[in-house]
């Protein structure tokens, strides 16, 4: 027998929690299938054990490397302990999750879903219909197809945090965000790690001296980098990890990460029943509103091929909420702005110089040095720098680049100044307090008053 609902909400991301919440509050019969734990990729193997594991690896980085402040201090890192507080904190924000659903009304089934018919999804031998459905199941780990790497007990992102201790050398197969914020992680906590990259440059999708300055920190806290790698073949003997590059040089480890990509999880949801088509690569095709081919239909967050953030997901659960309240919302109306947790941070809002000149803007850019900061320099993180591209037509602030200390948290202002669509000379006007960071950034904009 076929039920009837309000809204199915497939998966429990960062954008269909918040809208199933809101439907049931409001009286609405709400159906959520989760396959897994409650919370998505974010809390589960994303951001919130990521981050939480990153706090104690950067703690003690900072500690080595504090001898230029008079400070020499010996690190004794407890890996158990670190990795139990993760999962402790994990765990909990999972169940808060749960309870939050539960609380708002919302009936709950742990299975996993597929689309029986339009608009109709059967899991936990159960079969809902409803005029409603948001698809929020998010990516896996892309896995690439070296021989020999199916009999590794390799790890990614959803299995690392379930460790109790680190690989005492750990190799690292790909140099984007999750290899280097692992990795670095990794290295800072007490593992060997060796990075192996198929590109020239870590990072590849950033500025060169993005990648520059990320390679130089991760090289300085001893973590081994090899560029323009790729692995031929893998295998698993007496504990050991062998990877064979091209070339023929062989690395060795007692641990293989993978952090080579993403996938979306669309493989499993019968998509096809429910006349919704897929993109390139699996992701669910949607139109400028989030909608799928099936009328009534949405995907929110990556599965949808929108950025992997969960700012995303959540913004998308705005947009969705919007529309379906009478007032469209695209899925491109808001600056985009991401950050990348390693040490120097990397953040990022708008255009860089290349994608604004791509977009037909007549762009301009300049670069502060963050030794050139007074705090940087008190502080003794003068690695990195501030940039700022701006429309020469206008003045307008188009983007910004930032690497170093906290970049993630500095790189709002720039973000703010975008939103309201102020120009170079609203910030060189602004008394920023000193001695902070953010003191850098009226004088990065008033670099544009000098000329070219």
């Amino acid at each position: 027998m076929i039920e009837r609902a309000d809204l199915i909400v497939v998966g429990s991301g960062q954008g269909g929690v918040p809208l199933a919440a809101d439907f049931a509050r409001a009286g609405k019969r709400v159906v959520l299938f989760e396959r897994g734990a409650y919370g998505g990729s974010c809390i589960n193997y994303g951001c919130t054990p990521s981050k939480s594991l990153l706090a104690a690896a950067h703690n003690a980085g900072r500690a080595r490397h504090a001898a230029p402040l008079g400070v020499r201090a010996e690190v004794h890192v407890d890996q158990r302990a670190v990795f139990e507080r993760l999962r402790r904190i994990r765990n909990e924000w999972s169940a808060r999750v749960e309870k939050r659903l539960r609380d708002a009304g919302v009936e709950l089934i742990g299975a996993q879903a597929s689309f029986s018919g339009e608009r109709t999804v059967r899991g936990g031998q159960r079969e809902i219909q409803a005029p409603i459905v948001a698809i929020d199941t998010g990516t896996t780990a892309a896995i690439p197809k070296v021989p020999g790497l199916e009999a590794v007990p390799y790890l990614t992102n959803q299995t690392f945090f379930d460790l109790s201790v680190l690989p005492e050398r750990l190799i690292v197969i790909g140099g984007g965000y999750i290899g280097l914020e692992l990795g670095q992680g990794a290295q800072r906590l007490g593992s060997a790690v060796t990075i192996v990259h198929a590109h020239d440059r870590i990072m590849e999708r950033e500025e060169a001296d993005v990648s520059a300055a990320l390679l130089a920190s991760l090289q300085a806290d001893g973590v081994t980098i090899r560029l323009s790698a790729r692995p031929t073949q893998a295998s698993y003997a007496g504990d050991v990890v062998r990877l064979t590059l091209e070339g023929g040089a062989v690395i060795e480890g007692d641990g293989l990460l993978i952090a080579t990509g993403r996938i979306p999880n669309t493989q499993a949801l019968g998509l096809e029943r429910s006349s919704i088509r897929c993109a390139r690569g699996g992701y669910v095709a949607v139109d400028d509103y989030l909608q799928t081919t099936c009328p009534g239909v949405y995907a929110l967050g990556d599965v949808a091929g929108q950025p992997a953030f969960t700012h995303v997901s959540w913004e998308d659960y705005r947009r969705v909420t919007s529309t379906l309240a009478g007032k469209p919302r695209r899925r491109d109306d808001r600056v985009l702005a991401y950050a990348t947790y390693t040490e120097p941070q990397v953040g990022r809002v708008g255009h860089t110089l290349e994608s604004a000149t791509a977009a037909g803007i007549d762009a301009r850019a300049v670069t502060l040095p963050l030794s050139a900061v007074a705090r940087a320099v008190e502080w003794n993180v003068e690695a990195g720098f501030f940039r700022l591209v701006v429309d020469r037509s206008n003045d307008a602030i188009v983007g910004a680049t930032f690497v170093g200390y906290e970049a993630g948290e500095l790189i709002h202002v720039i973000l703010a100044h975008i939103m309201n669509r102020a120009t170079w000379q609203v910030l060189d006007e602004s008394v920023h307090i000193h001695p902070t960071l953010s003191e850098g950034l009226p004088t990065l904009a008033r670099m544009f008053a000098e000329p070219e």
